[in-house]
């Protein structure tokens, strides 16, 4: 019966870390999205203020989602050690909430870029400090992402969680040092759609394996014993 109800919450889990990256994409695509135009600052300005609002409540539904798919990663790291569990689930989570907070600092810059083009004053120059506040919110980022895929890389190749080790392909560094290779190569009219919601592309594939990997784990030595304290 508990063994029933962990994967329960396991599944669950995965599944609200899935939609959070729907919604949040559907929050990049509200900001950035138009048929014809790859100039995102552009079309940013052309958004209407329903499209600038929506998009930032999917910031806020989808960080709590994104919040809850860290159970799931918390209970796939039951069998490591309490150090590395802690650490894991804490980055993951901390950067999940900075998603939330970068994309909502872009609805400033979505603003920005409105009232610019109403104004006639010059964009770039209109953007420029919303732009710096949100590059700077990501430097705080990038640290704890590098923090993160050292220890969750680690502890999965030595067999110290329930993930199998081909979780590692779709783990979001991979993906995330190909960003420039993948986008460069998509089809113009589907590029504003990779490049513009493409962090959150990522996690939804993580999330996505995640879940299948988890939906019933592959025993090991360390997973048998895990289950026989618990």
């Amino acid at each position: 019966m508990t063994k029933n109800l962990n994967l329960l919450k396991m599944r669950l889990s995965g599944c609200a870390g899935i939609l959070g990256g729907i919604l949040l994409f559907c929050g990049d695509m509200l900001l950035y999205y138009d048929p014809v135009s790859v100039d995102f600052r552009q079309n940013m300005a052309h958004a209407s203020d329903l499209r600038i609002i929506a998009s930032g409540v999917c910031a806020l539904f989808a960080a709590w989602f994104y919040t809850l798919g860290t159970l799931q990663i918390y209970m796939a790291f039951k069998p490591s050690k309490p150090f590395y569990r802690n650490l894991v689930v804490l980055c993951f989570g901390g950067i999940f909430i900075a998603f939330g907070i970068v994309h909502a600092a872009y609805t400033a810059i979505a603003a920005t870029a409105k009232l610019s083009l109403e104004n006639n004053l010059d964009l770039n120059s209109a953007v420029a400090l919303s732009v710096r506040v949100n590059d700077i919110l990501r430097l705080f980022v990038y640290p704890i992402f590098g923090l993160l895929s050292l220890f969750f890389i680690r502890q999965v190749w030595i067999q110290k969680t329930l993930y199998p080790r081909w979780i590692i392909v779709f783990f979001p560094l991979l993906l995330f040092l190909l960003e420039g290779v993948i986008t460069d190569h998509v089809p113009k009219g589907l590029f504003v759609i990779v490049q513009g919601g493409y962090l959150n592309l990522i996690l939804i594939v993580f999330f996505t394996a995640s879940t299948i990997a988890l939906w019933n784990p592959i025993k090991s030595d360390e997973n048998i014993k895990y289950e026989k304290t618990n």
